[in-house]
């Protein structure tokens, strides 16, 4: 029995790179870091200074309702927003709204929600701050006053799911749905997830979204302890590379099964050929040399699709600009893909549009399809001399050519867990 299509109709992407895919990938094209100094408190004295922050960021211009501006976090309005532009972009909606009123049901009931959430943002504890010095360690005094100095809307604004509760009921999305919180796996597990569903028969289409806004004092001054981020810019695969850059934002995928796609006569930008997951499960930072995890995923993503590694057209890389993720990460594409003209032209996004974590696999897999329907593999602008731990692979600072029309996103996170996503895309 032939494995069942799942077409690709539309994505949506923001960062501080852009409002949209087409956004983001020109200035990628074009070699433009979005990475500043950070504006949302005085880094002065800080080690660290910088991230890739929303510049100008305006809630009204990610969520139109005012009212809802109070139940959620800068993390939930952008995942909001790159759903928004991916529904509105396939353009399904509208046969819902043409139906009568037991198919617009039953319309609901099929289509699925799949949200990666950043795991938690520290941002949210902070209004407890002032009352915690406040009360001089006097639990009554800090009880008594909590009502009125702490809003009373707090709980609903920290929940993790708040972009699948509030992007269900915008448009009515009462299908199989799930809200994964895994570190940076979370956006790319969300696209896997959606698309197995489909394949699964459980719905006839599903959005699928990624958003994270890790930028916030003590996640900063947290990873700078970990030996994680750059004080300057982020280098992949670069012998001068130092760490990884903080960014936010959301991207956001609408799946369709092939039936559910020619049924309306979507306009079809790509198809979601196959997904792999493994984890090392050596520790919380701990990444295996070899690249063993990372490795098995591809792995696993290939045989999903049916692939071969010389089908593969392009690698977007994790690309974190750490010094062991990415030589690790070398040594598993050179495991999977040979070197030379063996392996395919291999990109990073990362060091333009920061690591946005829990949403970083998806709005790269977003820019990766945009990429390919373009005929390009955009260059690492920060790339300047290979580091020799990194050799074979082909990546250069300069644009590269697709030698095909799939591309491969991976995706790294915390406790040595690997995520690989195949798409293709489609004229």
């Amino acid at each position: 029995m032939p494995r069942p299509r799942i077409l690709i109709t539309g994505t949506g992407a923001v960062c501080a790179s852009g409002m949209d895919a087409g956004a983001v990938l020109a200035a990628v094209r074009d070699g433009r870091s979005a990475i500043g100094p950070i504006a949302q408190w005085d880094t002065a004295g800080w080690p660290v200074r910088i991230a890739a922050e929303m510049p100008d960021f305006n809630p009204r211009s990610l969520v139109e309702d005012r009212k809802l501006h109070k139940l959620i976090r800068r993390s939930d309005m952008f995942g909001l927003y790159a759903g928004s532009q991916a529904i509105d972009a396939a353009g399904f909606m509208s046969v819902r709204d043409g139906a009568d009123g037991e198919a617009a049901a039953r319309f609901n009931d099929r289509s699925g929600l799949y949200v990666g959430s950043g795991g938690g943002a520290y941002m949210s504890q902070y209004e407890y701050f002032p009352l915690m010095s406040e009360s001089g360690g006097s639990l009554n005094a800090f009880g008594r006053d909590l009502g009125n100095e702490v809003n009373p809307m707090w709980l609903l604004r920290t929940l993790p799911n708040n972009v699948l509760c509030h992007a269900g009921i915008k448009y009515g999305l009462k299908g199989t749905n799930a809200c994964i919180t895994n570190h940076s796996a979370g956006g790319t597990l969300a696209v896997i997830e959606a698309a197995e569903a489909l394949r699964q028969g459980e719905a006839d289409r599903a959005v699928a979204i990624g958003h994270d806004a890790p930028i916030e004092p003590q996640m900063l001054l947290y990873y700078h302890q970990c030996g994680l981020l750059a004080s300057d810019t982020v280098r992949p695969f670069d012998q001068r590379r130092s760490g990884s850059v903080f960014g936010e934002g959301a991207g956001a995928i609408v799946l369709e099964t092939e039936a559910a796609a020619e049924k309306r006569n979507a306009a079809v930008l790509g198809e979601v050929l196959g997904g792999g997951y493994a984890a090392e499960g050596e520790g919380l930072l701990a990444i295996r040399e070899d690249g063993d995890g990372l490795c098995r995923a591809i792995t696993q993503a290939l045989a999903e699709a049916g692939l071969a590694p010389e089908d593969i057209g392009m690698v977007v890389a994790h690309g974190n600009g750490t010094p062991l993720s990415d030589s690790s990460e070398a040594a598993a594409l050179r495991g999977v893909f040979g070197t030379g003209s063996a392996a395919p032209p291999v990109t990073a996004f990362k060091w333009a549009t920061g690591h946005l974590i829990a949403a970083a696999g998806i709005m790269e897999a977003v820019i990766a399809l945009a990429a390919l329907r373009k005929g390009i593999v955009p260059g690492i602008a920060t790339l300047s001399a290979l580091d020799p731990d990194c050799e074979g692979l082909r990546v250069s600072s300069a644009p590269q050519v697709p030698r095909g029309d799939t591309a491969l996103i991976l995706c790294r996170g915390f406790a040595g867990t690997n995520a690989a996503l195949i798409i293709r895309a489609l004229p």
